[in-house]
């Protein structure tokens, strides 16, 4: 049966039909859809609307239908337009011609808007415990690392030396702020559509309220046109899905190039490696090369919805059809990703010596320069002889710390024979310790107000 048949002498084209039924995209929202029927029937009974047997008849049914989802043995059939004709159609079966008195002020406009809305509210909180996973991954390598050092990089060229703990932390931080763009979001969707209507809202008198704080619901949305018709939600949690895409993309791209032979800071376990058909040598970074490559896809779907979005007219439009297949695949992707991701970071084998060794004097250049500052010398005057001094050593052929005091006197008569300690990458960390810097004891500091938070 078709919710809405009255009306027209022939049936959908059966082309047509398949374009239009939403089911196999919305059953997802099964128990969304039973639960958001089984709030609006007490609200219908509160009212007035419903019978005392009437409402018992309807909940009970709803309840079997709900066990059925549940156990995986509900029996979709072809006349099942969407999740809710799906719903009504074995409410029917289960309970007689009573079942058609469910819909009494409802829309399926108000009633899908509220379904994926309650499937958001209960996907969230999956998605901050995967990002919780990572996060405490990346905290306890951090700890690990201890006083491992590593070259920091700027244009991918080699520019200071930094803590490997230092740099763990660096991909806490970007999840911290995804973890709190989706915890924010939870305001906006809390905000239950159901009472609205088509468009206009509904002409029974129920206590909407009362309706929201049953379903879980923050507020009723304010105004019916609006509110069947807002996918901001949907927009913002994809923007949010997007935004964690980059930031694992990210994190990806450098353990790419960590893991490679020609920087060997890391090794991947092979649990979280793959080989070649052909050469029987390798061993492939696939599952960051997977996140990387889902980065673009998350960026797709955002930019797809926004696209569908961007031309409605005010309430409902066929159209908005499209906004839950890139939500729930976002999702997916996600809670695919992130524990993936964890795991292989729990797992990764770290080089210290390789780190160590890719360190070189030159990468203490700023120190140098910070050197004659402590002299009294002007940082911009010191920049330029820094930058003497890197230039006289490579036309040498050597590093910073095999110049002789000579040539740098020759330089700047500030230079003494205690240049030489600046060149100890050490040292040059631990005069970092401003808040939020790569010392020791910044790094301490930022775990601590981490598992303080």
């Amino acid at each position: 049966m078709t919710l809405w048949g009255g009306r027209f002498s022939t049936k959908l084209n059966d082309q047509a039909w398949d374009l239009n039924s939403s089911l196999p995209v919305d059953q997802r929202m099964a128990i969304q859809d039973v639960d958001g029927s089984l709030a609006w029937a007490g609200a219908l009974h509160k009212a007035n609307i419903l019978s005392d047997e009437e409402y018992t008849s309807i909940s009970l049914g709803l309840d079997t239908a709900k066990a059925e989802f549940d156990s995986g043995e509900f029996l979709f059939v072809p006349s099942d337009e969407d999740i809710h004709t799906a719903v009504e159609r074995r409410l029917t079966e289960l309970i007689g011609v009573t079942a058609g008195k469910l819909h009494t002020g409802r829309s399926r406009n108000d009633q899908v808007a509220t379904d994926f809305r309650l499937w958001m509210l209960q996907a969230i909180p999956h998605l901050l415990s995967a990002f919780s996973l990572l996060q405490t991954t990346l905290v306890e390598q951090a700890e690990l690392a201890g006083e491992t050092l590593m070259p920091g990089y700027t244009h991918l060229q080699r520019a200071q030396p930094i803590l490997l703990s230092h740099w763990w932390l660096s991909h806490y931080h970007p999840l911290q702020r995804d973890r709190e763009r989706f915890t924010d979001l939870i305001k906006r969707v809390s905000i239950l559509p159901l009472g609205s209507g088509a468009l206009a809202g509904t002409p029974v008198p129920v206590d909407r309220a009362a309706l929201a704080e049953s379903l879980g619901f923050a507020v009723a949305s304010p105004n019916s046109l609006d509110s069947v018709s807002d996918r901001d939600f949907a927009a913002e949690f994809l923007f949010c899905a997007t935004m964690t895409g980059i930031h694992l993309s990210k994190l990806s791209e450098q353990i790419v190039l960590y893991t490679s032979t020609e920087f060997g800071f890391f090794e991947l376990s092979d649990a979280f490696s793959t080989g070649s058909s052909l050469m029987p040598q390798k061993k492939n970074p696939d599952v960051f090369e997977l996140t990387r490559g889902k980065a673009g896809t998350l960026i797709g779907l955002l930019t797809g919805l926004l696209a569908t979005l961007k031309g409605l007219p005010s309430t409902y439009d066929k159209d908005l059809q499209e906004d839950k297949a890139p939500v729930f695949m976002a999702t997916d992707t996600l809670l695919a990703v992130l524990p993936v991701i964890a795991g292989a970071l729990r797992t990764i084998t770290t080089k210290p010596e390789r780190m160590r060794n890719a360190i070189d004097s030159f990468m203490m250049a700023t120190d140098l320069a910070d050197y004659l500052v402590s002299k009294g010398i002007p940082f911009r005057e010191t920049h330029v002889i820094a930058g003497k001094a890197v230039r006289v050593a490579v036309e040498q052929h050597v590093q910073l710390e095999e110049l002789s005091l000579e040539a740098y006197q020759a330089l700047s008569p500030a230079f003494e024979a205690d240049v030489y300690q600046v060149f100890d990458p050490l040292k040059s960390i631990e005069k970092r310790n401003a808040i939020g810097g790569t010392s020791l004891q910044s790094v301490k500091n930022q775990i601590q107000q981490i598992k303080g938070d």
